[in-house]
């Protein structure tokens, strides 16, 4: 796998600016049902089970890049090629629409709706959840999927092409559909999530200290970074608290606190030092956030242009 057209990174994330995500048809949505398939067939008690799954779908993704960077001769072709597969896997302009209408929800004081859209941001119980609950895992949603949405697809596609960038989706989707602590698949699911934990340890260390050079015009870099060295590893995720951390910093709020998942409660450690999320924090969020995806844009087309020249 070589490295990827900075072109096509570059014309893969101006299309999903202007197109965001298709309604019907996605490439992702279809990987989806595929994995679905195969997981009925292998689905067992056994981490074995689950490391032959993990394999099969995350090869395979990586492989059909090999076959399309391959068929695409000339560096016009590869572009295309690449710009097909960044606009198929970036999230982030969804992402942003997401933050969005969960913030016009909640500034019209519709708390039913809100809690039935924040299932489209993360796996948390809603219910019972009142504004700045929902303020708040709104942009903690917003800070960790930056990186998943964004920063890491980016990156992968500039190291190693477009079979990093399908490999990737992949990756995270598995680690979405299937790594979850529950008795279903507390072993079935243990390599899609210890590799989804692999795959974004680098980019989540990036997304935190693209977040802190984005905080320098409003000057709170370096409250950004502060909250970042501090809290980033108290989260017990090994990446989502170096995202939430820095964004708590940047953004002059305080995350963390009770999370409830299918019943089962957390208690996660605050990140920052301000003040609880308001509703106005979820667009301050998605603007830190574009801004974040901005920064790492030119990062991921910088790495890609060296690499191709070296």
């Amino acid at each position: 796998m070589g490295p990827g057209s900075p072109e096509g990174l570059l014309l893969g994330v101006a299309l999903d600016a202007l197109l965001g995500d298709p309604r019907r048809g996605h490439p992702v949505a279809a990987f989806g049902r595929a994995a679905s398939a195969l997981e009925r067939r292998l689905h067992g008690d056994s981490r074995v089970r689950g490391m032959v799954f993990t394999a099969v779908l995350v090869g395979g993704a990586a492989g059909l890049g090999v076959v399309a960077e391959k068929a695409a001769r000339g560096r016009l072709a590869r572009a295309a090629v690449t710009a097909a597969a960044t606009w198929a896997v970036l999230g982030g302009t969804s992402l942003g629409r997401e933050g969005r209408h969960m913030a016009r929800l909640l500034e019209g004081g519709d708390l039913a709706a809100a809690r039935r859209r924040l299932s489209h941001l993360c796996a948390r119980d809603p219910d019972g959840m009142d504004e700045k609950a929902l303020a708040r895992a709104t942009v903690e949603s917003v800070a960790e999927n930056t990186s998943d949405a964004a920063v890491a697809p980016l990156l992968w596609g500039a190291v190693a092409g477009v079979p990093g960038l399908l490999a990737y989706r992949a990756v995270n989707t598995l680690d979405a559909m299937v790594g979850y602590r529950d008795p279903r698949y507390v072993r079935f699911g243990w390599a899609s999530a210890r590799l989804d934990d692999a795959a974004n340890w680098l980019p989540a260390r990036l997304t935190g200290l693209l977040t802190v050079a984005c905080a320098a015009p409003s000057g709170r870099a370096r409250q950004a970074w502060r909250a970042l060295r501090r809290d980033g590893a108290a989260h017990p995720s090994p990446n989502a608290g170096r995202c939430e951390a820095a964004f708590a910093g940047a953004l002059g709020v305080r995350l963390g606190g009770v999370n409830v998942y299918g019943g089962r409660v957390e208690e996660r450690p605050e990140l920052g030092d301000g003040r609880a999320p308001e509703t106005a924090d979820i667009r301050r969020a998605v603007r830190l956030s574009r801004a974040v995806t901005l920064a790492a844009v030119a990062v991921a087309a910088a790495v890609a242009a060296g690499r191709r020249r070296a």
